[in-house]
């Protein structure tokens, strides 16, 4: 166990230091990977004082953030003295927990070094870590299986491009993925994914998705009411909102809405790019072409009224919303929806927001990180797939032309979601096990 230990320290260093000069400009220049650099590479997390079981969960980046909401609720309401943490790897993760959970713990994953996981392990003291959708790094799991401590996935996914990557070094992962107590998955095919993996089935079970759970579907919700002022929207006006965006695709929504308005003139558009350090770089491109431009930013620290600039006092402003953590109720305006990372090879983003407000759908082709939704979608005729900027224009003039087309699609994606609520309460009847063992433990030390 310890050579094992060592050895993959040495691989991690030997990989730092070739990306060395990579990580360095982005440390430098972009200004990323700052924070949390005694929690991430020594462990350094606040040290729980406490000897009340706690749930450490551990969320990835901002989308995996975003599904514990429900789960979280319920289970302090079932177990009030439970004590949580959540951790993440990404700083947008990061900020996103602390707002979204200023109740509790909030800290950085530490990096795979047997020294930084074994004082994370020692200074949180969790009852249980559960992994949300699935990072498995082998020193931690070791770490916690060697202290005593399960390690479980919950919502689990496995696309199959991961699937054919770990079948290839099944030799590791699968001894890695015995050791966890529960691997709690989506769907049927994940699960035979990780039974491919393992060798076994005992500890492999079918939730469903708890992203369902959470998603909103009440247009009235604060929040939306809020974001509709901020941008100006006005009623009879058709939204397109173009969201979760990589490059090339803010240039083809404004280029599809420039088009589109000549004919349809009450049409808006609202930008929301995936990245944070990307929100001036959309500012720029739509100042390039002469458009007026809100951004939520600017109006929530107090710039109301901050438009760039009118080039014609008849078009309407761009919306930009470049906050973290608002997406999912600014989809809520949407009467059409391009997800993005699809039009390039992100492999897509979250595209069940969108359907749960009953949203007119668009995605590119390339969606393989939710290959399962999509599938289900494309199912229910409750999303259109489109293969380029001109399929892109032609969807949206067609739903323009013929709103109860668009109307339809959108009902069927948001009696979709609707049918696959529940998972939330599936999940902790499964988990609920592992407090309930803990709670039996300190019972039996103090007796």
């Amino acid at each position: 166990m310890q050579i094992y230990a060592y050895l993959l320290n040495l691989v991690y260093c030997l990989l730092l230091a070739c990306a060395s000069p990579v990580i360095l400009y982005r440390v430098l220049v972009q200004k990323k990977y700052r924070s949390g650099l005694a929690q991430k590479f020594f462990g350094q997390l606040s040290e729980r004082n406490s000897n009340e079981p706690c749930f450490w969960f551990h969320a990835v980046s901002v989308g995996e953030v975003l599904q514990l909401p429900p789960l979280l609720e319920e289970l302090k309401r079932q177990h009030p003295s439970l004590e949580l943490v959540i951790s993440t790897t990404t700083h947008t993760g990061y900020a996103v927990a602390k707002e979204k959970f200023p109740e509790f713990t909030v800290c950085y994953f530490p990096l795979d070094f047997s020294w930084a996981v074994k004082r994370a392990l020692q200074r949180i003291r969790p009852t249980a870590v559960l992994l949300v959708e699935m990072e498995l790094w082998p020193n931690f799991v070791l770490a916690a299986d060697q202290a005593g401590i399960p390690v479980s996935i919950i919502n689990g996914r496995l696309s199959e491009k991961s699937f054919r990557g770990y079948r290839k070094l099944r030799w590791l992962i699968g001894p890695l993925l015995n050791r966890l107590e529960l691997i709690a998955v989506q769907t049927d095919a994940y699960a035979e994914r990780f039974q491919k993996l393992t060798g076994r089935a005992d500890r492999i079970q079918v939730t469903g998705s708890i992203k369902f759970d959470g998603i909103q579907v009440d247009r009235t919700n604060p929040l939306t009411a809020e974001l509709r002022n901020i941008f100006r929207l006005k009623s009879g006006e058709t939204v397109l909102i173009a969201g979760s965006t990589q490059s090339p695709e803010e240039q083809i929504a404004l280029e599809v809405y420039l088009a589109a308005r000549q004919r349809f003139p009450r049409l808006r558009l609202i930008l929301v790019p995936r990245h944070q350090e990307r929100f001036h770089e959309v500012a720029e491109l739509v100042k390039q072409y002469g458009l007026p431009l809100i951004r939520r930013s600017e109006q929530e620290s107090g710039e109301a009224g901050s438009v760039l600039p009118f080039t014609n006092s008849q078009t309407p402003a761009i919306g930009l919303l470049d906050t973290l953590g608002e997406l999912k109720s600014c989809w809520g305006l949407a009467d059409i929806a391009f997800v993005g990372g699809s039009l390039t090879k992100r492999g897509g983003q979250n595209m069940i927001e969108p359907a749960g407000y009953g949203t007119a759908l668009m995605l590119g082709p390339n969606t393989w990180n939710f290959k399962d939704v999509v599938d289900a979608l494309l199912q229910h005729e409750a999303v259109t797939i489109v293969q380029n900027q001109a399929a892109f224009q032609g969807t949206l003039i067609e739903w323009l032309e013929d709103p109860p087309l668009a109307e339809a699609q959108g009902a069927r994606a948001q009696r979709f979601v609707l049918d696959q609520r529940g998972a939330t309460l599936r999940t902790l009847a499964l988990i609920a096990p592992l407090l309930a063992g803990a709670q039996s433990g300190a019972q039996d030390k103090a007796a």
